[in-house]
């Protein structure tokens, strides 16, 4: 019997966290008890990007998106949908802006302004099942340039592409293959990074979830192109569905010959093995990457040699991570004329975000090049929740920095980024609010590099260590203003010193910060305040005259500070109060504001 119905179910870590798995579960239960298994198709899929809304279910044809969908929700799509025709009204999600229940997946302004090419099966295919990617043209540029093409015409294809690595570098993919092409050796190796290791950057997990067979193939096509038969995916434990879906697809593949010897009846042969990292976001560094894979401590070294000339085991070795890889089948299946005629003239193709921190929508998005933040924010993020406004972005994580309102209409490029003071990145992109200390955002940041910093050199070792601490000082209203001179000088000795690009880069979020809020930083060292009421030893709550006596500060304070009638102007005890900000962030009418406390409260 033909299937009337498909039934997708997100299968990406973060519905997966909500019960995606048992809501399929219940969807079999059901299905078999209303005698209709045979008419329903039900597919567990890779993540849709909407990961705000989910757990996500779509119902095809009609393209229904439900939001949010809990276990007790599936009789209801069983019996009122599948069975009467009746779509559930109750779970669509809404439109950001109007508010309005949208019917299906094609209305959602969302995926608008998007061009899914890393993505294009995330979400579409069942990616346990090598059939369904080969049914969306899965393999087939693999099997056009190993039977129509030569290693170089590979290459030089690649290098017309304009395709720049996704990882955060942007170096030429087609050069980086033609120095490892160039190198003579008896044993070439292919990796692909995937230790994504960027706080709130969540694409590469994504890929190998939903769409593992497009990294397996662009890796072989990479190790045809530059002579290589061996390939590693190098990804972080952390990551079990992904590695377990890695293995699966490595089996299929292998199964199907097209992992092994002799691809496609010709005499190239190509297997890949899966290792597996700490978790060290050092280990982003390739030559540290390499390293760990060895066996070794993950700790990067000199270069040059680069890992192209001597990499693995001293043999050449190409490097790039997930997203990038994800494009390389589409390149020559589409033409690299096609793929260079999207984005930017130095920038060609899309970009993978992970939408995170004060936005409507938080998820996945894929843009063209040169799509302004603006539009990401507003027209795709939905804007700013509570009707807060936008303080900062936060592009490239902890090797980034932070970009400002006035910047928004920057179209998205590597240098544009660059030249903003802060970088792509490999695509994680916080938004703050107006309740953003970035002071204390620039310390949450440098505490993490402090942390994963490997120690192999002085300036990274110490030099970041010496920044935090200036940082923690300034938080705690000890700052001097000599501490923001000294932190400049630091972090400009430490970006030109460090071995690596960890500790290169490191300084970048507390150099944007000083550049755009300075403000903020002598507000805490010279009036001892957060305005942002966000550093506890540097504020104290107080209750205005536009208290509506709704008790919500109440009872979201953790410790019973605040006191007070309903329909009453409430008031906190500051002797009891922790300064921990819940009630500012309950109140609904914005009574509740953080004042700076005096000196001499702070000596």
């Amino acid at each position: 019997m033909l299937e009337r119905i498909q039934i997708l179910i997100c299968g990406g870590t973060g519905c997966l966290s909500s019960h995606s798995k048992e809501i399929k579960q219940a969807f079999e239960q059901q299905l078999e008890l209303l005698d209709i298994k045979e008419e329903v198709g039900l597919v567990m899929t890779g993540c849709f990007g909407l990961c705000e809304k989910g757990p996500v279910v779509i119902v095809y044809p009609d393209e229904t998106f439900y939001t949010h969908v809990t276990v007790e929700d599936v009789p209801k799509i069983c019996e009122e949908h599948l069975i009467k025709g009746r779509p559930v009204e109750s779970l669509m999600v809404k439109d950001p802006i109007d508010k309005k229940k949208i019917k299906n997946i094609s209305q959602l302004k969302f995926y608008a302004k998007q061009k899914r090419i890393a993505l294009r099966n995330c979400g579409n295919i069942n990616p346990l099942d090598i059939n369904e990617y080969i049914a969306k043209d899965g393999y087939l540029a693999l099997g056009k340039v190993l039977t129509s093409y030569t290693p170089q015409q590979v290459i030089d294809d690649m290098i017309k592409s304009g395709l720049r690595g996704r990882g955060g570098g942007g170096f030429s993919t087609g050069k980086k293959w033609q120095f490892a092409h160039n190198s003579v050796s008896d044993q070439k190796y292919v990796i692909c990074n995937a230790d994504e290791g960027d706080p709130g950057a969540f694409m590469d997990r994504a890929v190998l979830e939903g769409d593992p067979h497009s990294v397996l193939e662009a890796m072989a096509i990479c190790g045809y192109a530059i002579g290589a038969n061996q390939g590693y995916i190098y990804v972080r434990a952390e990551y079990p569905v992904a590695v377990e879906r890695l293995h699966h697809a490595i089996g299929q593949a292998r199964e199907y010959e097209l992992l092994g010897k002799g691809l496609f009846g010709t005499d190239f042969n190509f297997d890949i093995e899966i290792r597996l990292g700490a978790g060290a976001f050092v280990c982003g560094e390739e030559t540290a990457l390499i390293a760990s894979i060895e066996g070794y401590r993950g700790m990067p070294r000199l270069k040059p040699p680069f890992p192209a000339v001597k990499g693995l085991w001293g043999k050449p070795t190409n490097v790039n991570n997930v997203e990038t890889f994800a494009n390389v089948p589409v390149i020559y299946l589409k033409g690299w004329e096609w793929f260079k005629s999207i984005g930017t003239e130095k920038s060609s193709g899309t970009k993978v975000f992970a939408l995170g921190g004060k936005i409507v929508n938080t998820g996945l998005v894929e843009v063209p090049m040169g799509t302004t933040l603006r539009e990401i924010v507003y027209d795709i993020g939905g804007g700013i929740p509570n009707k807060r406004k936008i303080k900062a972005i936060q592009t490239g994580g902890p090797s980034g920095g932070c970009i400002t309102e006035k910047d928004l209409d920057t179209p998205i490029d590597f240098e544009n980024l660059t030249a903003l003071g802060s970088m792509m990145g490999s695509g994680g992109m916080i938004i703050m609010d107006e309740d953003n200390c970035m002071v204390d955002v620039a310390r949450f940041y440098l505490d993490f590099t402090v942390d994963e910093s490997c120690g192999k050199c002085t300036p990274c070792r110490e030099g970041t260590k010496q920044m935090l601490d200036i940082l923690n000082r300034i938080c705690e209203g000890e700052g001097t203003l000599k501490d923001l001179d000294e932190l400049e000088t630091l972090a400009h000795m430490i970006q030109e010193t460090s071995l690596c690009g960890l500790g290169q880069t490191a300084p970048n979020p507390v150099l944007s910060t000083l550049k755009h809020f300075r403000d903020e930083y002598l507000a805490h060292v010279v009036d001892h305040s957060c305005p942002a009421g966000v550093c506890r030893k540097l504020t104290h709550f107080v209750i205005d005259d536009n208290c509506i006596g709704c008790t919500k500060c109440a009872k979201n304070c953790p410790v019973n500070a605040i006191s007070g009638w309903p329909k009453q102007k409430h008031t906190i005890d500051l002797d009891i109060c922790i300064n921990c900000g819940a009630c500012k962030k309950a109140c609904p009418v914005g009574a509740i504001s953080s004042k700076p406390l005096q000196r001499e409260a702070l000596r």
